[in-house]
């Protein structure tokens, strides 16, 4: 009796420990590894920050702004807003450095958004209303009024700073064609193989020429404009 009763006898003790030592030699299942989402590029993060920034531009309106009735004129009171976070020397007409590209002396003149920034904020949220759930044809970003003011700050700027803003020719897609086939022409009497090198080398320098003006339209946009409550 004293070894039937000495060896049996469960411990009240010990209760819930044997059951969760009892799957420790099972391998336990492994949850499948999702892939990790692509970072946004940073033509994106830059536009969402733009879009947060105008978005509270809004807000601190006076009187505060619905994006609804947001028309053009109020998309040019903002740009003018971001005037006071500018880094462009803007010569005024009285001032003796003006239509100066580099002025051998500092002047009084103030610091504005250069027309390359704003240009490149307002395609940034012309795109980011619409991904927004918001019309083609009611977008105040593409508004007539927008764009004639974009057209005088670029040409006030340009005689103010004495540096003028043209615009890069882009070589005709028939000027490559033909190009590309007197190439083709001219190495095919020395052999197949100069022949194709030829032309694919052609087709390389159309592209490379074609895609050099895009880079440039990235802007910098004016930063710690959501921290500023104004009137306009």
């Amino acid at each position: 009796m004293d070894s039937a009763s000495g060896g049996a006898a469960p411990d009240p003790n010990n209760t819930g420990e044997g059951c969760s030592s009892a799957p420790t030699g099972s391998t336990p299942s492994q949850a499948p590894e999702s892939s990790s989402p692509a970072p946004p590029s940073r033509y994106e993060s830059q536009k969402r920050r733009d879009w947060n920034t105008f978005l509270q531009y809004l807000k601190n309106h006076k009187p505060p702004l619905t994006l609804a009735r947001c028309s053009g004129a109020h998309v040019i009171e903002f740009l003018k807003y971001l005037d006071q976070f500018g880094k462009t020397k803007v010569h005024i007409t009285g001032c003796p450095y003006f239509g100066h590209p580099n002025p051998p002396a500092p002047c009084a003149c103030p610091l504005k958004q250069a027309w390359g920034s704003l240009d490149a904020l307002i395609g940034r949220l012309r795109a980011a209303y619409e991904e927004n759930g918001g019309r083609p044809e009611s977008n105040p970003f593409g508004a007539r009024a927008v764009r004639i003011y974009l057209r005088e700050v670029r040409e006030g700027q340009a005689k103010a700073r004495g540096i003028p803003y043209e615009k890069k020719k882009r070589k005709r897609p028939g000027t490559a064609t033909v190009t590309a086939t007197a190439v083709g022409i001219s190495v095919s009497v020395a052999g197949n193989t100069v022949q194709g090198s030829g032309t694919s080398g052609g087709g390389g320098g159309g592209e490379g020429s074609g895609g050099g003006g895009g880079d440039g339209a990235s802007g910098v946009v004016a930063r710690n404009a959501s921290a500023t409550t104004t009137t306009v």
